[in-house]
Formats: structure tokens, sequence, C-alpha cells
């Protein structure tokens, strides 16, 4: 009989294929995982600029919505001025503004004071009371725009085009001082990640 032409594959050829498919799938495997790396490093970066371009425009909107309304003190005995801003002060910034939404229509004012400062874990947080004048009682909500914040100032210029760091003007007592707003107000929030972001907001006469 003629001998079969036919063999099986050698053991050093098995193993050798065997290495070869492991090492491509390693490959593959690498190559998968590192897309869907690269895939979240790319949604926490959105993540994190659509928060950081909330925050800056939260702000903005705030004071360019700015109401001469001071508000009482909890005691009842004064009022604050409708805005109030010290860069010493761990409250960076407290104001009155208007344009608050009211889409289920509940009895209250469109007017809202808001307050800004930073916590202890470096967060920017916005605080709102849901009235103006309100009691010892009355607790703000707060809520946290951004964190990773190393700075956050305010500049207001006055109707001479003079900028002040606070809110009214040192030594400024006109009768209206609890009413009077500046012309412009100029916001810089600085990040750990992202640097230094500056806006100006021309208020609304």
């Amino acid at each position: 009989m003629r001998p079969s032409l036919h063999r099986g594959f050698t053991l050093l050829e098995i193993l050798i294929a065997v290495a070869i498919f492991v090492l491509v799938g390693a490959m593959a495997m690498g190559g998968y995982n590192e897309l869907v790396t690269q895939s979240q490093i790319l949604e926490s970066n959105n993540a994190r600029s659509r928060a950081v371009q909330a925050a800056v425009q939260r702000m903005v909107q705030d004071f360019a919505t700015l109401e001469p309304r001071p508000v009482r003190e909890p005691l009842g005995e004064s009022y604050q001025p409708a805005l109030r801003a010290d860069a010493r002060s761990q409250l960076l910034a407290e104001l009155t503004h208007s344009g608050w939404s009211n889409p289920a229509g509940v009895p209250r004012s469109t007017l809202q004071r808001v307050a800004y400062r930073i916590d202890e874990e470096g967060r920017l947080r916005r605080e709102y009371w849901y009235v103006l004048d309100r009691t010892l009682s009355g607790e703000p909500v707060s809520t946290v725009l951004v964190d990773k914040v190393e700075r956050v100032e305010f500049r207001f210029m006055d109707s001479n085009g003079r900028w002040h760091e606070q809110w009214p003007p040192l030594g400024y007592s006109a009768p209206d001082a609890q009413r009077f707003r500046p012309t412009a107000v100029e916001i810089t929030l600085e990040l750990e990640d992202w640097g230094e972001i500056k806006r100006l907001v021309e208020v609304a006469g």
C-alpha cells in the first residue's frame, strides 16, 4: 500500500499555534482595555467640562439679574444690602436676584436670595433661601457647583468706573447704600485642573 500523505500536527507546531493565539488574544484585550480607559477618561473630562461651565454660567446669571432688594436680618432689627461681598469673609457674596423660575406655580416671589462660599473640601457651594426676609430657623438649600476650587474672587465696578473688592464699597454711606448696585462684576474662578477662569458680567439696569 502507498503510505498516506496526510499527517497530524506535531507537538511543537501545536504549541507554536497556541502561543500565537494567546499573544494575539492578549494584544486584542490590551487594545480593548486601552480603548475603554481612554473612553472613560474622555467621559470624565466631558463631565468636568460641563460642571465647570454650569458653575460659571450660574454665577453669571445670578449677578446679571441682581436686584436692588435688601433683605431683613434674621432678628428683624435691620437690613442686609441687596449685595454684600467681602473677599476677607468666608461668605464670598450674598445677593438678591430676579428670574427665579416657578414652573409649579408655588405662591412665592420670583426674587431669590443666594450666597456663595467655598467649603472645607474646596467645593464651591451656592446656597439659597425660600424666602427673602428669613428668620433664624430658615436654613438655606445648599448645592455643590464645582469641586477642586483654589479660589473665587469678585470685583465690582461702580458707576464711575472704579473697581472695588468689597460691596458696598468701603466708606460708602449714602442713603441708598443698601440698594446700591455695581454696574459690572468680574468673576475669577481658579481650579486645580483648569487654572484661572475670568468672566465680566454687566449688571442689568
